[in-house]
């Protein structure tokens, strides 16, 4: 019942969205690239928007997307301790969004940054950091301690102050956070981004003990 109740919510706010903006569902398909018949069926409250379409709603409807997860009944909480959620609830945010993933895990993340190291070493790998962070960074528009740090990160590799491990290190972080499509993708809402707050926080504990990392030869 409730969640029939969320997407009559969710319908209603889309039809005056719609409306408001004199844009028909037709024109709307076509803008978030979601079938005409799809975008219907949210609308009447015939099918659960997914956090994907809803991201696309909020894009093309200019407005936040956190309004549209309330409204389609999704958990909202945007403090900055979401980034120590447990592991339980994030799996269980991934599958609601029916979208497939294997098991979230720190050791998952840990694993990406390893291979990013290499990469963030490479001249592709900085010019791509030095020329996609900044746009990445104010579509978030984020504060707080992981945002803070990632600027700090940053600046460290952009005037390339630090020894090679450290900036192959934060290299690595960096283009974690700047990927859209990481261990868990950017777009899955609360969550998108707490697995780049744990990249940051693993990245910035390695950087405090040298001596747990071995440059690769």
């Amino acid at each position: 019942m409730s969640e029939q109740k969320n997407s009559g919510t969710l319908g209603l706010l889309l039809k005056r969205l719609l409306q408001e903006r004199s844009l028909s569902i037709r024109k709307c398909s076509e803008l978030t690239q979601i079938d005409p018949a799809t975008v219907s069926r949210i609308i009447n409250g015939k099918r659960k928007a997914t956090p994907e379409h809803l991201q696309r709603f909020a894009d093309c409807l200019e407005v936040p997307v956190s309004e549209l997860f309330a409204a389609a009944g999704y958990s909202v909480n945007r403090r900055e301790s979401d980034i120590h959620a447990s592991i339980d609830n994030i799996q269980d945010i991934l599958e609601s969004s029916n979208v497939h993933y294997n098991q979230f895990s720190v050791e998952n993340v840990e694993r990406e940054l390893a291979k990013y190291e290499q990469y963030a070493q490479t001249e592709e790998g900085k010019e791509t950091i030095l020329r996609q962070f900044e746009t990445k960074l104010q579509k978030i528009s984020g504060t707080g301690p992981f945002i803070h740090q990632l600027k700090d990160m940053y600046e460290k590799f952009r005037i390339n102050k630090g020894a090679p491990w450290e900036m192959a290190l934060i290299g690595s972080a960096l283009i974690y956070f700047i990927s859209p499509v990481d261990v868990i993708p950017d777009y899955i809402f609360p969550i998108g981004y707490i697995d780049d707050a744990i990249a940051v926080k693993l990245i910035a504990n390695a950087l405090q003990t040298p001596k747990l990392f071995k440059p690769s030869e």
